[in-house]
Parts: C-alpha cells; sequence; structure tokens
C-alpha cells in the first residue's frame, strides 16, 4: 500500500489507531467472570465443558469454531436454567464490575493527548482513536469503564427476541420489553476480526456507506494500515498480527508479567516475525509498554512528517537561477557543476 507521498497526497488531518484485544490484553483474565459470579456458576467448569465440546461434536460429525463455541454454550446456560433471564442489558450491568489492567483506562486518554502534541509540534493536525476488537461479549465491554474512553467497540452479540417466521407478511408486531438472550447476533473469531480491522481502515466503521468489500484508494481510507498499531496476548491474534504487519503497520503482544510461560510465548512470536515487540500488559505511565506504544506512536507521526515535507517539496518547482559564464562551458565537457553554496534558512 503507498503512504501519501506515495500517492501524491496531503492529507489536511491523519488518524492513528490503536487496535486493541481485550482479555489478557486489558484485562488480567477473562471479561465472563463477573457473569458466573452473579449467577454462582463454577467459571472453571464451565470452561472445561467448553475446551471439551468441539471433540465431543467431532465424533458425532459436527465441526465447531473452537473460538465461538462458548457462544452457543452460554445460550444452552440460558435455556437450560443457570443462567436464566439474561439480558444484553444485565450483561452490560456486569461489564461495570470488570477489573482491567494497572494504568488503565488513563493510559488510553494519554496516549492520545501525547498523539495530539506530537503531530502539534509538526504542524500536523493528528487524531489517535481506540478499537476493541473482541471475541468476547461487547455488551460488556460497552458496560465496562474503559468504554467511554474507546471510539468504537467490535465483538460478540445476542439478539433477545428474533422475529417469527412470516413476519413480513404480519401488518403489525407487538412491542415487547427486553426478555432473555436467545440467539447468536454476531460471531467474532480470531480470523472474522480481520474483518473489522478493514472496516476501520476503510472507514466502514464511519460512514456505513462504504461497504467493507469495495475498492477503496490508499488515499482514500480513513485509517491507513502504516497509521495503526494492533494490541494482543498470543498466537490466537496471529491472523490480525500478519494482516496489520504485512501492510505497514505494528504488531505488539502483552503478557502477564506472572506467567513465565506466557513470557516465552510472546518472545516466540517476535523470534519468528509475528510481532514487533512485546512487553507487560502494565500500562502505568512508565511502564516498558506504554513507553513502547508513545514511541511506536512517535514514528508514525514523523512519518507523516517527512512524506509531508517529501509530498510538498515535489509539488514546488525550484526558482529560475542566473546562469553563471561557465556554466555553457561545463555542458559542453559535460562536466557537473559545482554545487551552490547552502543558503541559511532555506528549507525547500
Amino acid at each position: 500500500m503507498r503512504n501519501d507521498a506515495q500517492a501524491g497526497q496531503i492529507r489536511s488531518r491523519h488518524i492513528l489507531a490503536l487496535v486493541w484485544d481485550f482479555d489478557k490484553t486489558l484485562i488480567p483474565g477473562y471479561m465472563q467472570s463477573p457473569l458466573f459470579k452473579a449467577y454462582g456458576i463454577d467459571e472453571d467448569a464451565f470452561w472445561d465443558e467448553v475446551n471439551r465440546l468441539p471433540e465431543i461434536y467431532a465424533r458425532k460429525g459436527i465441526h465447531v469454531s473452537k473460538d465461538t463455541v462458548y457462544l452457543n454454550h452460554l445460550l444452552s446456560y440460558v435455556r437450560n436454567g443457570p443462567l436464566r433471564g439474561l439480558s444484553n442489558a444485565r450483561l452490560r450491568e456486569l461489564g461495570a464490575e470488570i477489573e482491567f489492567c494497572a494504568g488503565l483506562p488513563e493510559f488510553f486518554d494519554s496516549v492520545k493527548a501525547f498523539a495530539a502534541a506530537t503531530g502539534a509540534a509538526h504542524k500536523l493536525d493528528v487524531t489517535l482513536e481506540h478499537y476493541i476488537v473482541s471475541t468476547g461479549l461487547a455488551e460488556m465491554i460497552r458496560g465496562s469503564k474503559i468504554a467511554p474512553h474507546a471510539d468504537g467497540v467490535f465483538g460478540c452479540e445476542f439478539i433477545e427476541r428474533p422475529l417469527p417466521p412470516g413476519f413480513p407478511k404480519q401488518a403489525e408486531l407487538a412491542i415487547e420489553d427486553a426478555g432473555e438472550i436467545s440467539q447468536i447476533g454476531v460471531m467474532v473469531d480470531n480470523t472474522i476480526k480481520t474483518r473489522f480491522i478493514f472496516e476501520i481502515n476503510k472507514g466502514t466503521n464511519k460512514n456505513a456507506v462504504i461497504d467493507v468489500n469495495a475498492v477503496v484508494a490508499a488515499a482514500d481510507r480513513r485509517v491507513p494500515f502504516e497509521n495503526m498499531i494492533y494490541v494482543a496476548d498470543g498466537p490466537s491474534d496471529v491472523p490480525v498480527f500478519s494482516l496489520v504487519r504485512k501492510n505497514g503497520g505494528c504488531a505488539f503482544a502483552v503478557y502477564d508479567e506472572a506467567s513465565e510461560s506466557e513470557f516465552r510465548q510472546n518472545d516466540v512470536l517476535q523470534q519468528v516475525g509475528r510481532v514487533d515487540g512485546y512487553g507487560p500488559n502494565d500500562y502505568r505511565a512508565n511502564a516498558f509498554t506504554p513507553r513502547w506504544l508513545r514511541r511506536r506512536v512517535q514514528d508514525r507521526i514523523e512519518r507523516i512528517a517527512r512524506a509531508h515535507e517529501y509530498a510538498l517539496a515535489s509539488r514546488i518547482a525550484k526558482p529560475p537561477q542566473h546562469l553563471r559564464a561557465d556554466d555553457e562551458e561545463r555542458a559542453r565537457r559535460n562536466t557537473p557543476p559545482e554545487p551552490p553554496a547552502p543558503v541559511q534558512g532555506e528549507l525547500f
């Protein structure tokens, strides 16, 4: 993908994006923990059941997604009683109980301010946006304390009262109060995440007229890939890591500092070229990870500044100069002229 300078474009506004996974990236564990606690469900037992399901179904000749089979299992818990009455509103309420990693949500606002200030120092209009793209539950994320600091949330969604067969023929549909969740509205796995990355890239999430599959010239894409940084916790995010990096963006892996296995896992990801760096999921101001991310944000803004200078210089013709007496003789001899002395204060 061409950058602004290669495309001959000088953008008036530049948008950078920090795109975040959620579980074990922004929070130490899994977002469903408050849900299980509220309904008295053994969390370990639930995930053990989920992990067994793909093999059980495979023996019956049924293929299921390992990333999203838990959604149907949650609905089984709703239908069979343990989660009876669970609604989208209740999921959003429980999202308020999610505990975040150290330094959040403060880091979201501080790095936005850093990007704006760095852009201003280069006389650029720069905005940094935060997006959360998760295989978890969108309503819980929207109810969490990080939501007001994010510019968009992509995650799994449930339908509460599906419309019945033949509903277009009904003259009037009953208006009902919200009920319990009963169907999957949006399913997100680690491959579908790449679709949402393209939505952010092309601006589909901001302008529904732009179809995510539409051909959009690089110069017209709202958030160029090279302006993206994707942050996630491990191998399951390799599809997005690869997409972002191969298009000029940056990928960063995080881990629980107390986990040697997660540290080694991320080290391997860097060694095989899946990520540009890795660090603990600690976002306090002076910790390694926010310092690394701020540096990458700064790198991108400085690249944009260089591209601006190049694009501007390429559009401005050099003024005519007086010919020196020996220029004609030099041309005949096919020898290059002596370079002119630099003019102090001249930029282009």
